[in-house]
């Protein structure tokens, strides 16, 4: 049985603050690694440059990383009157659900989108037109109507021998978080994406990655810190503020990930920290922790980690024997990587299984992510964001990071 009684304790009013609008980075530094770093171990805040983040961690430490890549997901159509319409694509759903699947599809899909300027959308077909090496890409949209918050999209291209993927990356436009209030420039392509990106489907980016370099990543294994890679693939949902309501009532986004069996193995035999890169990365590993969990009750469950499973009073299980159970479950299934999805909620009282630190940004008030620093900090991030702002620290997606351990 679950007792969620205590999520009606937190109020989001609790983790507000004043962020003034010239505190949030609309651009980038030029140097990835040149943002300041904030550091806080042992009760101690202190602050330094991201280049120097190999000198704070651990000796044998292994950093997790989300090799997610941003797809540009905004295509900007208009109607034959001229009024414009932007379809904001969020998740596929015909012929396939799975998001690497889904941009491989050739010729044909249904997305549900965001659909900018909607009201002025109803029945007509929208087209695009854009030259290409072999000729022209003809794109067509249709819609068809709600569903939930968002729009089914049924989207036709030429040619049909082009993925999803490459239809995007000629046709589409990098999806800035709303808060940065300014359309994408050039730059953004490759500012908007970690270094080591590598798997389609996010609609933004793992922010906390985005400030590794090749420079930084050397440094860290002339100290002999692994690196790993796991995929989750960000929501527009990651965006969304929890209301007034609370955190009750609040509906938690469900993202895809996918998780190879070496990686298991990897945390496995891992004797000294996991830091996990990012909040994406940290949902993810806490969602293993709890998938390894259900398998241990049902071997035949598949992965679907819904945001209240670790509030379900279920007996204590360590992290050995949640990975070491799920990878008994893919030897007996004979697979080498598992796909699933999270919907996972952290919040202040949450007991966090698998990591034992984090590289983050700064996050904005009263959202899940600042609810998640706020698990792993318990009160002390108040002083380390008011520290952040007295300090003149970056914030937000092209801000600053920090280092929890």
């Amino acid at each position: 049985m679950s007792d969620l009684s205590f999520l009606s304790q937190i109020h989001i009013d609790d983790y507000d603050y004043s962020l003034p609008t010239d505190r949030i980075a609309k651009f980038p530094l030029p140097n990835r690694d040149a943002s300041k770093l904030l550091v806080h171990r042992d009760g101690q805040i202190s602050e330094d440059h991201f280049y120097n983040i190999a000198g704070y961690l651990p000796a044998d430490s292994l950093l997790v990383l989300n090799n997610t890549r941003v797809v540009r997901a905004r295509l900007q159509f208009r109607k034959a009157t001229g009024a414009a319409i932007e379809i904001f694509c969020l998740e596929p759903v015909r012929p396939v659900t799975e998001i690497q699947l889904a941009f491989e599809q050739r010729g044909h899909a249904v997305w549900k989108c965001l659909v900018g300027n909607a009201r002025r959308w109803k029945d007509e077909r929208l087209r695009l037109e854009l030259p290409h090496a072999s000729g022209t890409v003809a794109i067509e949209a249709q819609n068809h109507g709600r569903e939930g918050d968002a729009f089914l999209i049924s989207l036709k291209w030429q040619p049909e021998a082009l993925t999803f993927s490459e239809v995007l990356e000629l046709a589409g436009q990098v999806p800035l978080p709303p808060y940065l209030n300014r359309e994408a420039v050039s730059s953004d392509a490759r500012t908007y994406q970690t270094v080591y990106a590598q798997h389609d489907g996010s609609v933004a980016a793992p922010t906390a990655g985005l400030h590794f370099t090749d420079a930084v990543f050397a440094q860290l294994t002339a100290k002999n810190i692994q690196t790993s890679h796991l995929t989750l693939h960000v929501g527009a949902g990651t965006f969304k503020p929890v209301g007034q309501e609370g955190i009750a009532r609040h509906q938690m986004h469900t993202e895809q990930v996918l998780i190879s069996r070496q990686f298991i193995r990897q945390l496995l035999s891992q004797k000294g920290k996991i830091v996990a890169v990012g909040t994406t990365s940290v949902r993810t590993l806490e969602s293993l922790y709890w998938y390894g969990v259900q398998i241990i009750n049902n071997p035949d469950a598949s992965f679907y980690i819904s945001q209240y499973d670790p509030y379900q009073n279920l007996p204590e299980i360590s992290a050995h024997q949640a990975l070491t159970a799920i990878v008994e479950a893919m030897d007996r299934r004979q697979i080498q990587s598992l796909s699933g999805a999270t919907q996972l909620l952290i919040v202040p009282g949450y007991n966090f299984k698998i990591i034992n630190g984090m590289i983050t940004n700064f996050h904005q008030p009263r959202s899940t992510l600042l609810l998640l620093i706020a698990a792993w900090l318990g009160p002390k991030w108040e002083e380390i964001y008011q520290y952040a702002l007295a300090h003149h620290f970056r914030f937000l997606s092209y801000g600053d990071s920090c280092l929890f351990l």
